[in-house]
């Protein structure tokens, strides 16, 4: 049993609980001065994460370390002046679908997406690239390196610039870059996720330790949950050679890891439609062991061998006629199917008689059987669009969805690809009616000249993505008939681009009288009621996804958000008697163009009719 400590609390201790619980990679083991290991904080990780800037400190300790390392933990800290803008004309049901693809680079995407999706993701899965040589990871990174900056960070050069060193670049060079580009998105992609979600990461082989290295310090150790083995296709591998430089790799990874390492995983069962019909639902076996064949019910297999030994085959025939006994009115085994009896923690598994009066044996129906993180049962490549040979498939991802998120959660994808993630989600909920939602990013870069997509004209795997998911709802809302519409298999087209907003930061001698007029108005050129709606959104941390009306109220465009949780008018000319009409609306929120007022009186007038009207609504102009 376990001692009382007797003693007075380890505040120490408990405060180091607390940062980890909030900084998991900033604690890492020492030796204190008795030659004992502890659990301590790393005091420059800390400041790194307190820090707007790049902290240095030549502290050694256990750790996955590369040139650039510190500059890429910076980078996911750094804020961007960018927004999202809506792209109407390549969404599906864009005012009423709350999923969401957005195109542009990942990082900038995570960036604008912290405080609309801070702790509301439940999934998070990526197919980031492997860094295989042969991939291409295009992110880009102001971290990522060149090969002169590289040997120097590196020390492999001097100060003359001449090598050190006899390794070809590629020894560290594409695993640092490679790493730089993994490491911020990874530390972003942990605040989006609620305190029981799961990240979900393919890989193969050749990042598999480093990748689970730097998953470690984000998510602390504790946190990983599996490594999950994916079953792969074999290359073929011609007879007359008789000796191979590598054995094939049969299989790919999963790295699965949870917000915090309190956090349980629910039941992962594979159910009886994912099986082969009559693999599991036999008493006996196909091997043939004489000992393990004898009498039961009057039987005795000739060949082959029951399943269980004799002793706990007799004691679950003893159960079953116990429970026979004491069912009301009796029954036999001649018209009673018994499922889920346990009695006594042993299960009946012969059950019914056939038409001849030959005694069957079966394994009653369950729910399924319990998986481990071997899922050699499954294909990792789909071919689902047939335009790319790297595509996850389907089923894999559908039974992520299915096991791992609720049916009224959000599934992120930060690597999209050809969309199989949203294809995914779109599926499961049409099989169990759940409302899910999908959050995919995907860079707008052209396929590889190589690829099926390339060939067929595709200008992006962002627009290969969202032919994917037009295709695949239109062939979910058919299939489902009158009742497709319950089912939400649109989605809202955005695009990472830079801020709505102009820069009119100026010095006095870059200004002159000519260029003030250029700086009355604070929104770029070009930029619509609608972009500007949604950088609001983002600053106020609102959900892109939400519900969005348009009304023409005394001749202007306003946009009436989730029924009045924001209204909004970018109007340019803003009248006494449209901010009366909104105000008695009673919004929670409300948001005019600064531009919009007449004078600075105009503008005070407004917030005076609001504090008149509606003295609860947070009014705010840009």
């Amino acid at each position: 049993m376990e001692k009382l400590r007797m003693t007075s609390p380890d505040l120490a201790a408990a405060n180091i609980d607390k940062i980890a619980t909030m900084f998991p990679g900033v604690t890492t083991e020492a030796i204190d001065a008795e030659g004992n290991q502890a659990r301590v904080v790393d005091f420059d990780l800390l400041r790194q994460e307190l820090s707007g800037r790049v902290v240095e400190g030549p502290q050694e300790r256990y750790q996955l370390d590369w040139p650039g390392k510190r500059v890429a933990a910076f980078s996911a800290n750094a804020p961007i002046a960018k927004t999202l803008r809506p792209m109407r004309e390549e969404s599906v049901d864009f005012d009423s679908s709350k999923n969401l693809f957005i195109e542009g680079d990942n990082l900038d995407a995570l960036k604008l997406l912290q405080e609309s999706y801070l702790g509301k993701i439940r999934v998070i899965y990526i197919d980031p690239p492997y860094n295989t040589g042969s991939d291409r990871f295009v992110y880009p990174d102001s971290y990522a390196t060149d090969t002169g900056t590289y040997l120097a960070q590196s020390g492999q050069v001097n100060d003359e610039g001449v090598r050190l060193k006899t390794s070809v670049e590629s020894d560290g060079r594409y695993h640092s870059d490679w790493l730089s580009m993994m490491y911020p998105r990874l530390k972003l992609a942990r605040n989006l996720l609620t305190d029981d979600g799961l990240l979900f990461v393919s890989i193969d082989s050749h990042e598999v330790h480093n990748l689970r290295k730097i998953c470690d310090e984000i998510f602390g150790a504790g946190s990983h949950k599996n490594t999950i083995a994916v079953r792969r296709g074999i290359k073929n591998v011609q007879a007359q050679f008789e000796d191979l430089s590598a054995l094939s790799q049969g299989h790919e990874y999963i790295l699965l890891y949870a917000r915090s390492s309190e956090v349980r995983l629910p039941k992962l069962s594979l159910v009886h439609e994912d099986r082969k019909p009559g693999k599991w639902d036999t008493y006996w076996r196909g091997t043939d062991r004489p000992t393990m064949r004898y009498e039961l019910l009057g039987v005795t297999p000739e060949s082959g061998q029951w399943r269980w030994e004799r002793g706990r085959s007799l004691e679950a025939v003893a159960n079953y006629e116990r429970f026979l006994a004491q069912v009301e009115g009796g029954l036999s085994l001649d018209d009673y199917y018994l499922d889920h009896l346990t009695a006594t923690n042993v299960k009946l598994n012969f059950v019914r008689r056939s038409d001849d009066g030959t005694v069957q044996y079966y394994v009653p129906p369950s729910e399924g059987k319990l998986l481990s993180d071997n899922w050699m049962d499954i294909t990792l490549s789909g071919n689902e669009t047939e335009e790319f040979d790297t595509e996850k498939s389907t089923a894999l991802l559908q039974r992520i969805v299915r096991w791992a998120c609720g049916p009224d959660e959000i599934v992120l994808d930060f690597f999209a690809g050809s969309a199989t993630t949203g294809h995914a989600v779109m599926n499961v909920n049409a099989a169990d009616g759940g409302s899910r939602r999908y959050v995919l990013v995907q860079l707008g870069e052209k396929p590889n000249e190589k690829s099926a997509a390339a060939k067929a004209g595709a200008g992006t795997i962002a627009s290969v993505s969202r032919n994917r998911l037009r295709k695949a709802g239109s062939a979910i809302r058919e299939g489902a008939g009158s009742g497709g519409d319950l089912c939400d298999v649109g989605f809202r087209a955005l695009k990472v681009d830079t801020t709505n907003m102009t820069d009119v930061l100026r010095t006095p001698d870059e200004t002159d009288q000519t260029s003030l007029s250029g700086l009355e108005d604070s929104v770029k050129p070009g930029r619509t009621g609608e972009d500007l709606l949604f950088q609001v959104l983002l600053d106020w941390g609102l959900d892109v996804g939400v519900s969005i009306a348009v009304e023409q109220v005394e001749g202007h465009e306003v946009f009436v958000v989730e029924d009045g949780a924001l209204v909004a008018c970018f109007e340019s000319s803003v009248t006494t008697e449209l901010v009366r009409i909104l105000a008695t609306r009673e919004p929670l929120r409300a948001v005019f163009r600064d531009s919009g007022f007449a004078s600075d009186d105009a503008r005070i007038n407004a917030q005076q009719i609001f504090k008149e009207l509606s003295p609860s609504t947070d009014v705010k102009a840009i």
